[in-house]
Order: structure tokens, then sequence, then C-alpha cells
């Protein structure tokens, strides 16, 4: 089969996901191909690059994904709520690739095009709700952490240990407050009921914001914030 840029990604998040960032390697992935390692470097120059690719693709697919949940949103619906499907929709992208999450939360240090894509929505969307140019990339970058560390937990391999009774009473008298209150055992509410914490924050905040925010900039200087296709 002939060797392509986009079979090189696949290799590469396949070893990702079982590696990870310092174990990834482009032998591991010439190895995944069956080909010499120095074939792919005519497609892609070294293990930036494949990381970038790598994040680039999971970004891509998030904004896609978050394309059609805002097309498909009646055109009452406020900024909360088009906030909420972007990020819902990007926390079910990112779930479907294992290590998805930490290539996410490196993609912007490489300048992945479909990463600066994802911000540069999520930052309108808070502009337009009013949020000032000053505070946009702290709340979309709560936001976004917020993503990528839920999906760190929900991908976590570590497991409950059993305890007795006696124990779990023990445990629910001296903390009562963190082991006595029920969980939300459903991640996609618990996930939601978050996300509409912070942007019930964020609308708190927008009164004492009021109208005095400042222009927000169409483009970063030097950066073209679009979202490719090819």
């Amino acid at each position: 089969m002939k060797l392509t840029t986009d079979r090189i990604v696949d290799a590469g998040m396949a070893a990702f996901a079982e590696v990870g960032y310092q174990g990834l390697s482009m032998r591991q992935v010439a190895e995944r191909l069956d080909v010499h390692a120095g074939s792919l470097y005519y497609h892609v120059r070294n293990k930036s690059a494949l990381l970038r690719l790598m994040a680039d693709r999971v970004a891509r697919q998030a904004y896609d994904a978050g394309t059609e949940a805002l097309a498909a949103l009646p055109e009452e619906a406020d900024w909360r709520r088009r906030v909420e499907v972007q990020v819902v929709t990007l926390r079910e992208s990112i779930k479907r690739h294992a290590g998805g999450a930490i290539l996410l939360a490196g993609s912007p240090k490489v300048l992945s095009a479909g990463a600066l894509s994802l911000m540069e929505r999520l930052l309108r969307t808070l502009a337009d709700a009013g949020v000032p140019a000053e505070d946009l990339i702290v709340v979309a970058d709560t936001l976004l952490s917020h993503v990528t560390g839920f999906v760190l937990q929900e991908q976590s391999e570590s497991q409950t240990p059993a305890i007795g009774e006696q124990e779990l009473a023990d445990l629910r008298a001296r903390y009562p407050l963190t082991v006595a209150t029920a969980p939300i055992h459903d991640q996609d509410e618990r996930f939601l009921r978050s996300v509409r914490l912070i942007c019930a924050t964020v609308r708190a905040r927008r009164e004492g914001w009021g109208c005095e925010c400042a222009a927000v900039p169409r483009s970063m200087p030097g950066v073209e914030l679009r979202h490719e296709t090819e």
C-alpha cells in the first residue's frame, strides 16, 4: 500500500495511544507501517511535525462536529447554548481518540490550524456575549482546560478501591461533604452541568463588565485564524 501522510498520521495516533508523547518515535511509526524510518521523512519531516498533524486531525474533527451542531441550533439560541454545543462536541470528538485530550492540550503550542480555528470560534462566541477582550483568553482557556481535564479523567484506567462498610463509615464521618455527597454517575450530565456553572459565572460577571468592552480584533497579527479544509 502506498505510503501517504494520512497513513503516517494513522500509525502515529495508534502509537501515541500506547506509549504517549515521550515514548513516541518515528521508528515506532515506521515499524507499524512496515517501512524504513527514512521513508517517512519524505512526507513528515520529524516527530514535532507528526505531532502537529495528529493534533490538527483531532482538532479539525472537533471543529467540523461543532460546525454541524451550531448549524442545527435555532436562530434564537443564546451564547450559552452556543458555548455548550462547542464544548460538548469537542469532548465527544477527543474521546474517540486515545490520547486525544493530551494532543488537543498541546495543539496551540504547535499552531495547529484546527486548534486555532476552535479557539477563534469560541473566542468570537464569548466576545459576542459581552466578555471584554482582556478576559476572553482566560474564559476560553478555562473552558478548554475543563474539557481536556474531564476527558483525561474519563479515560483514566484507575479503579475505585474496594473498601469495607466500617471504613466507608469512618470516611463519611471525617469527610462528610466529600464522601457523603452522592456522585453524579452520568458523565454526560455531569459534564453539561459543569459547563453550565462556568457559563453562569460568566453571565454573573457580565453585570460588572457592562458595556465597557474593548473591541476584539478579527484576527491575530501574523497568524491567519481560519479553518482550513485541505
